[in-house]
């Protein structure tokens, strides 16, 4: 372990799994360290689903996984990264784990031994169900075909599981576990010894989990594979055939006594009796917010961190958890010891979507986000608001059914994704508030609830509020929302329910330290643990695929209506996240984003040539849709994604037809307009498919390719710039920068699992030796070698000058431009002006050095700017005066970054 935690300074975002390993990491260490960077940022290390693509997953929290190489290979990448005074931040699932299927211990064990498993309260279920049914069960919508199809077609299968020693109903990949209080009564009539016998019986009569009933279970698997014991598995076998009636009977009436439900998968929706990962009925939440649980998910990730083997966490998907705060405080806690072992702190980011105006609660303690707030921050200042009027007009020809704004489109989706996706959790929120209110009128019916309900819970305007923690909190924000959904409800709903809206709000608003009831608290927890998921569904995985007038500004963390903000917007976040979060993530891309930073901002450019694009994409419409499919939203929808994906220098390559057509199956679904995950309509899909297909055809549609690749190249000079400014402004803004794996050079991926690809670190490691300036990078611009430049001169002066970029102030420099963002970066003597590019398709960038050919005029830097300066991007100094200047040479890249020469 090292004597100090290495210096967060710039992390590289890796998605292990899909033949990336730990040993695999261990080889790019030296490129990384080459790059600048100082902290990889690993994807979910745990034991996971076999064959998981991500990592979130997690079926066992005590072992890093043995697909990525072990604790073992975790080691070797550790003490690598520290050989290169380089640390490890893991990212950590505390929300869920992975059920169904088979291999998660606990989950099975819950299912074997119902409310006596030890594990009982780890998963958060509703054992009071209101159902006879599921009252003290556990619903397990697997099935792929209803019960009793599953049974008389022999899906159902009784297995005897040797190296657990437990019997389990099969189904395919899943299997459910038969209780041990049943083996007794399952054995029945067979040749067993008297003995073993007895100790089932005994069993039976305990149904507890003790250490009498491992020995027994031991002792059973061990007689079950003996020669006699084979008879008996053979003999089961035939009792509880599924192929013939009386075995079906048999398995009916096992199946019917255990602690579990098997249903069809169609019925999670509206009976689950367990949260989960929103409507992932694969991911069942655990109660991480119970002492026991925490300790027991996180004992062994705290070990790696105490030994300095990791040392710092990512906190996926926090909104999820019952008690953020207080999760955030135990974390901290129990990290004491090793950050002063270490004499060095751990960092924590948190997966966090903020709203517009939401901010951090200071009561997390936490380093900051993940980056999407800078990702917002940036494309904001990256659009051009003089677009929006033409942008508008062409999606008002275009939407059809859509409504006109993204706040419409999203509460319209909200009402179809509470209804389709999450009827269970609202019916139970329902019940709880009815409970509540029975005790002050028999007048106040669930109808009425569920009617004040569902309208509060569309007009809610972001992901939770925070009255459910365990901890003390300023609820100043948490209000606010509340009070304008309220606001907005009351104007939709009878005037005679305003009372019970009131009622309701007051219970959703009563602080922890004022001594709510537990059923307040229940409550409270419910419709937290409710406005998230349905906030995400209904806007990221819906709304965004339905209401696309400009998909680069439909991105994670996004308020899509807003199109664009000034530069004065810009600095404000800035010198906010210095003030409060100034170790925050910076990112521009991640493993959920639904397209790649470079794409976004080639799509961007549209904001500042909204006529042209008018008239071009309203030409293809005219001329390729079809009567059929796809509608001219959908349509609308593909054209933006093929432009912000085309290649800039060739026709599309034999890769990019198919991943089009995975993306846009993808994307048809998640809009559910037409089609959808839960109802795929095959006919409007293939349509769809045929669609893009003729699209891509040079025989068919070369007039249309010659047009995509005409319009590609006019704007790809101003995108570049757009990217670069982005990718410079991530670099130097106040933050941690964040590199999303792959994007050192281009990145026009879509929506995952298209962003998850394998990254050819080989070429990025060789172009990375042919050290360049920007300038001359700039001849070979499509290549991206260019911005792997970019990043590489400022990564390593941050490793130079840590203290400036960690302790400097911010100052904003106010310029009489619109196309140039320039800010100063100071710290004693130090000082760094940096001054990207904005809006330059109107400058007429040349495509072959991405120079302006049409500069702005010059303007005046302010007094705190004057003196010599050296550039870190080229060979050259620039005195800056009082005299007006354009700051950049005839066949300069227009961007730089400036060190003051004292």
């Amino acid at each position: 372990m090292p004597c100090l935690r290495p210096a967060l300074r710039a992390t590289i975002r890796l998605q292990f799994r899909q033949g990336l390993t730990l040993d695999h990491a261990v080889e790019l260490v030296p490129y990384f360290a080459r790059l600048g960077i100082s902290h990889i940022y690993a994807s979910p290390l745990l034991t996971a689903t076999p064959g998981s693509p991500h990592g979130y997953d997690v079926l066992d929290c005590h072992h890093i996984d043995p697909t990525l190489g072990g604790e073992a290979a975790l080691r070797r990448l550790a003490h690598t990264l520290h050989e290169h005074d380089m640390g490890l931040i893991l990212d950590i699932v505390p929300n869920h784990m992975a059920v169904g299927g088979a291999g998660n211990i606990w989950w099975e064990n819950l299912l074997a031994w119902g409310q006596n498993s030890p594990y009982a309260e780890f998963f958060d279920i509703a054992w009071d169900d209101p159902d006879p049914q599921l009252a003290g069960r556990v619903l397990l919508p697997f099935l792929d075909r209803p019960f009793e199809a599953a049974l008389v077609s022999g899906a159902l299968n009784l297995k005897h599981d040797r190296e657990s020693g437990l019997f389990f109903i099969h189904h395919h990949d899943h299997r459910f576990p038969i209780s041990p209080a049943h083996y007794s009564s399952l054995l029945k009539g067979m040749d067993l010894p008297h003995a073993l016998s007895a100790a089932l019986t005994v069993m039976a009569e305990r149904s507890t989990p003790d250490r009498d009933c491992a020995q027994t279970l031991k002792a059973l698997s061990l007689w079950l594979n003996t020669a006699i014991g084979a008879d008996v598995l053979s003999a089961l076998t035939m009792r509880f055939n599924p192929a013939h009636q009386p075995g079906r009977e048999q398995l009916r009436h096992l199946i019917d006594r255990q602690n579990w439900v098997c249903a069809w998968w169609r019925t999670a929706s509206e009976l689950l009796n367990w949260r989960r990962f929103f409507d992932n009925t694969s991911l069942g939440a655990i109660c991480v917010e119970r002492e026991k649980v925490f300790t027991d998910t996180h004992h062994y990730v705290l070990s790696l961190l105490d030994e300095g083997i990791i040392d710092g966490l990512r906190i996926d998907h926090i909104d999820g958890l019952a008690a953020p705060a207080a999760y955030c405080r135990r974390l901290r806690q129990r990290m004491f010891p090793s950050e002063q072992s270490s004499s060095g702190p751990v960092s924590i980011h948190v997966e966090k979507i903020l709203a517009p105006g939401e901010n951090l609660p200071a009561e997390w303690d936490v380093d900051g986000t993940t980056g999407y707030d800078f990702m917002e921050q940036v494309s904001l200042l990256l659009h051009d608001a003089n677009g929006k009027d033409v942008l508008d007009a062409l999606w008002q020809d275009t939407r059809s059914d859509v409504p006109n704004t993204m706040e419409e489109t999203e509460r319209q989706a909200r009402d179809e994704i509470l209804h389709v996706l999450f009827p269970a959790e609202c019916e139970r929120l329902t019940r709880l508030l009815h409970a509540s209110f029975a005790s002050l009128s028999c007048e106040t019916t669930p109808s009425a609830i569920k009617t004040v309900l569902t309208v509060l819970l569309r007009h809610f305007p972001r992901y939770r509020c925070y009255y459910a923690d365990d901890l003390p909190m300023d609820h100043t924000a948490d209000r606010a929302a509340l009070s304008q959904a309220v606001i907005a409800a009351r104007k939709e709903i009878p005037s005679f329910h305003h009372l019970l809206l009131q009622r309701m709000s007051a219970l959703l608003t009563t602080p922890v330290e004022t001594g709510p009831s537990p059923a307040v608290r229940r409550i409270q927890r419910a419709f937290e643990h409710l406005t998230a998921p349905l906030t995400a569904k209904s806007l990221e995985d819906t709304a965004f695929y339905r209401n696309v007038r400009l998909p680069s500004r439909n991105e994670v963390g996004s308020a899509p209506d807003t199109l664009a903000l000034p530069v004065a917007a810009f600095h404000e976040a800035c010198q906010k996240r210095h003030a409060t979060h100034p170790h925050s993530l910076l990112a521009t891309a991640t493993h959920d984003h639904k397209r790649g930073e470079d794409s976004r901002m080639r799509i961007a450019i549209l904001s500042e040539m909204p006529e042209q694009w008018h008239a071009l994409v309203t030409s293809w419409l005219e001329k390729h849709t079809s009567n059929h499919a796809p509608d001219r939203v959908d349509a609308l929808m593909l054209y933006q994604s093929l432009l912000g994906a085309w290649p800039v220098q060739d026709y599309p390559n034999e890769e990019f037809g198919p991943r089009m057509a995975d993306w846009l199956t993808k994307a048809l679904r998640e809009g559910k307009r037409h089609t959808s995950w839960l109802d795929p309509n095959e006919s409007y899909e293939s349509a769809c498919q045929d669609y893009l297909a003729h699209l891509l055809d040079t025989s068919s549609s070369l007039d249309f390719q010659r047009d995509m690749t005409r319009f590609v190249r006019q704007i790809a000079p101003a995108a570049a710039l757009n990217s670069l400014s982005q990718t410079l402004l991530r670099l130097t803004a106040p933050g941690v920068p964040d590199l999303y794996q792959g994007c050192e050079l281009w990145d026009f991926s879509l929506v995952d699992p298209d962003n998850r690809r394998p990254v050819d670190f080989k070429s990025r490691s060789e172009l990375l030796q042919a050290a360049s300036d920007i300038d001359h990078a700039a001849a070979t611009w499509p290549d991206g070698a260019i911005k792997l430049q970019l990043i590489a001169r400022l990564l390593t002066f941050r490793a130079q000058h840590p203290n400036l970029f960690r302790d400097g102030s911010y100052h904003p420099i106010s310029l009489n431009t619109q196309h140039i963002v320039a800010f100063l970066r100071t710290l004693g003597n130090q000082r760094l002006l940096v001054m990207a590019p904005r809006h330059t398709h109107t400058l007429a960038p040349d495509p072959a050095t991405l120079a302006l050919t049409q500069p702005p005029a010059p303007f005046t830097l302010p007094v705190k700017c004057h003196g010599q300066w050296r550039s870190l991007l080229r060979e050259r100094s620039l005195d800056i005066g009082s005299h007006p200047i354009w700051p950049f040479e005839t066949g300069m890249v227009p961007l730089d970054c400036l060190v003051w020469e004292t």
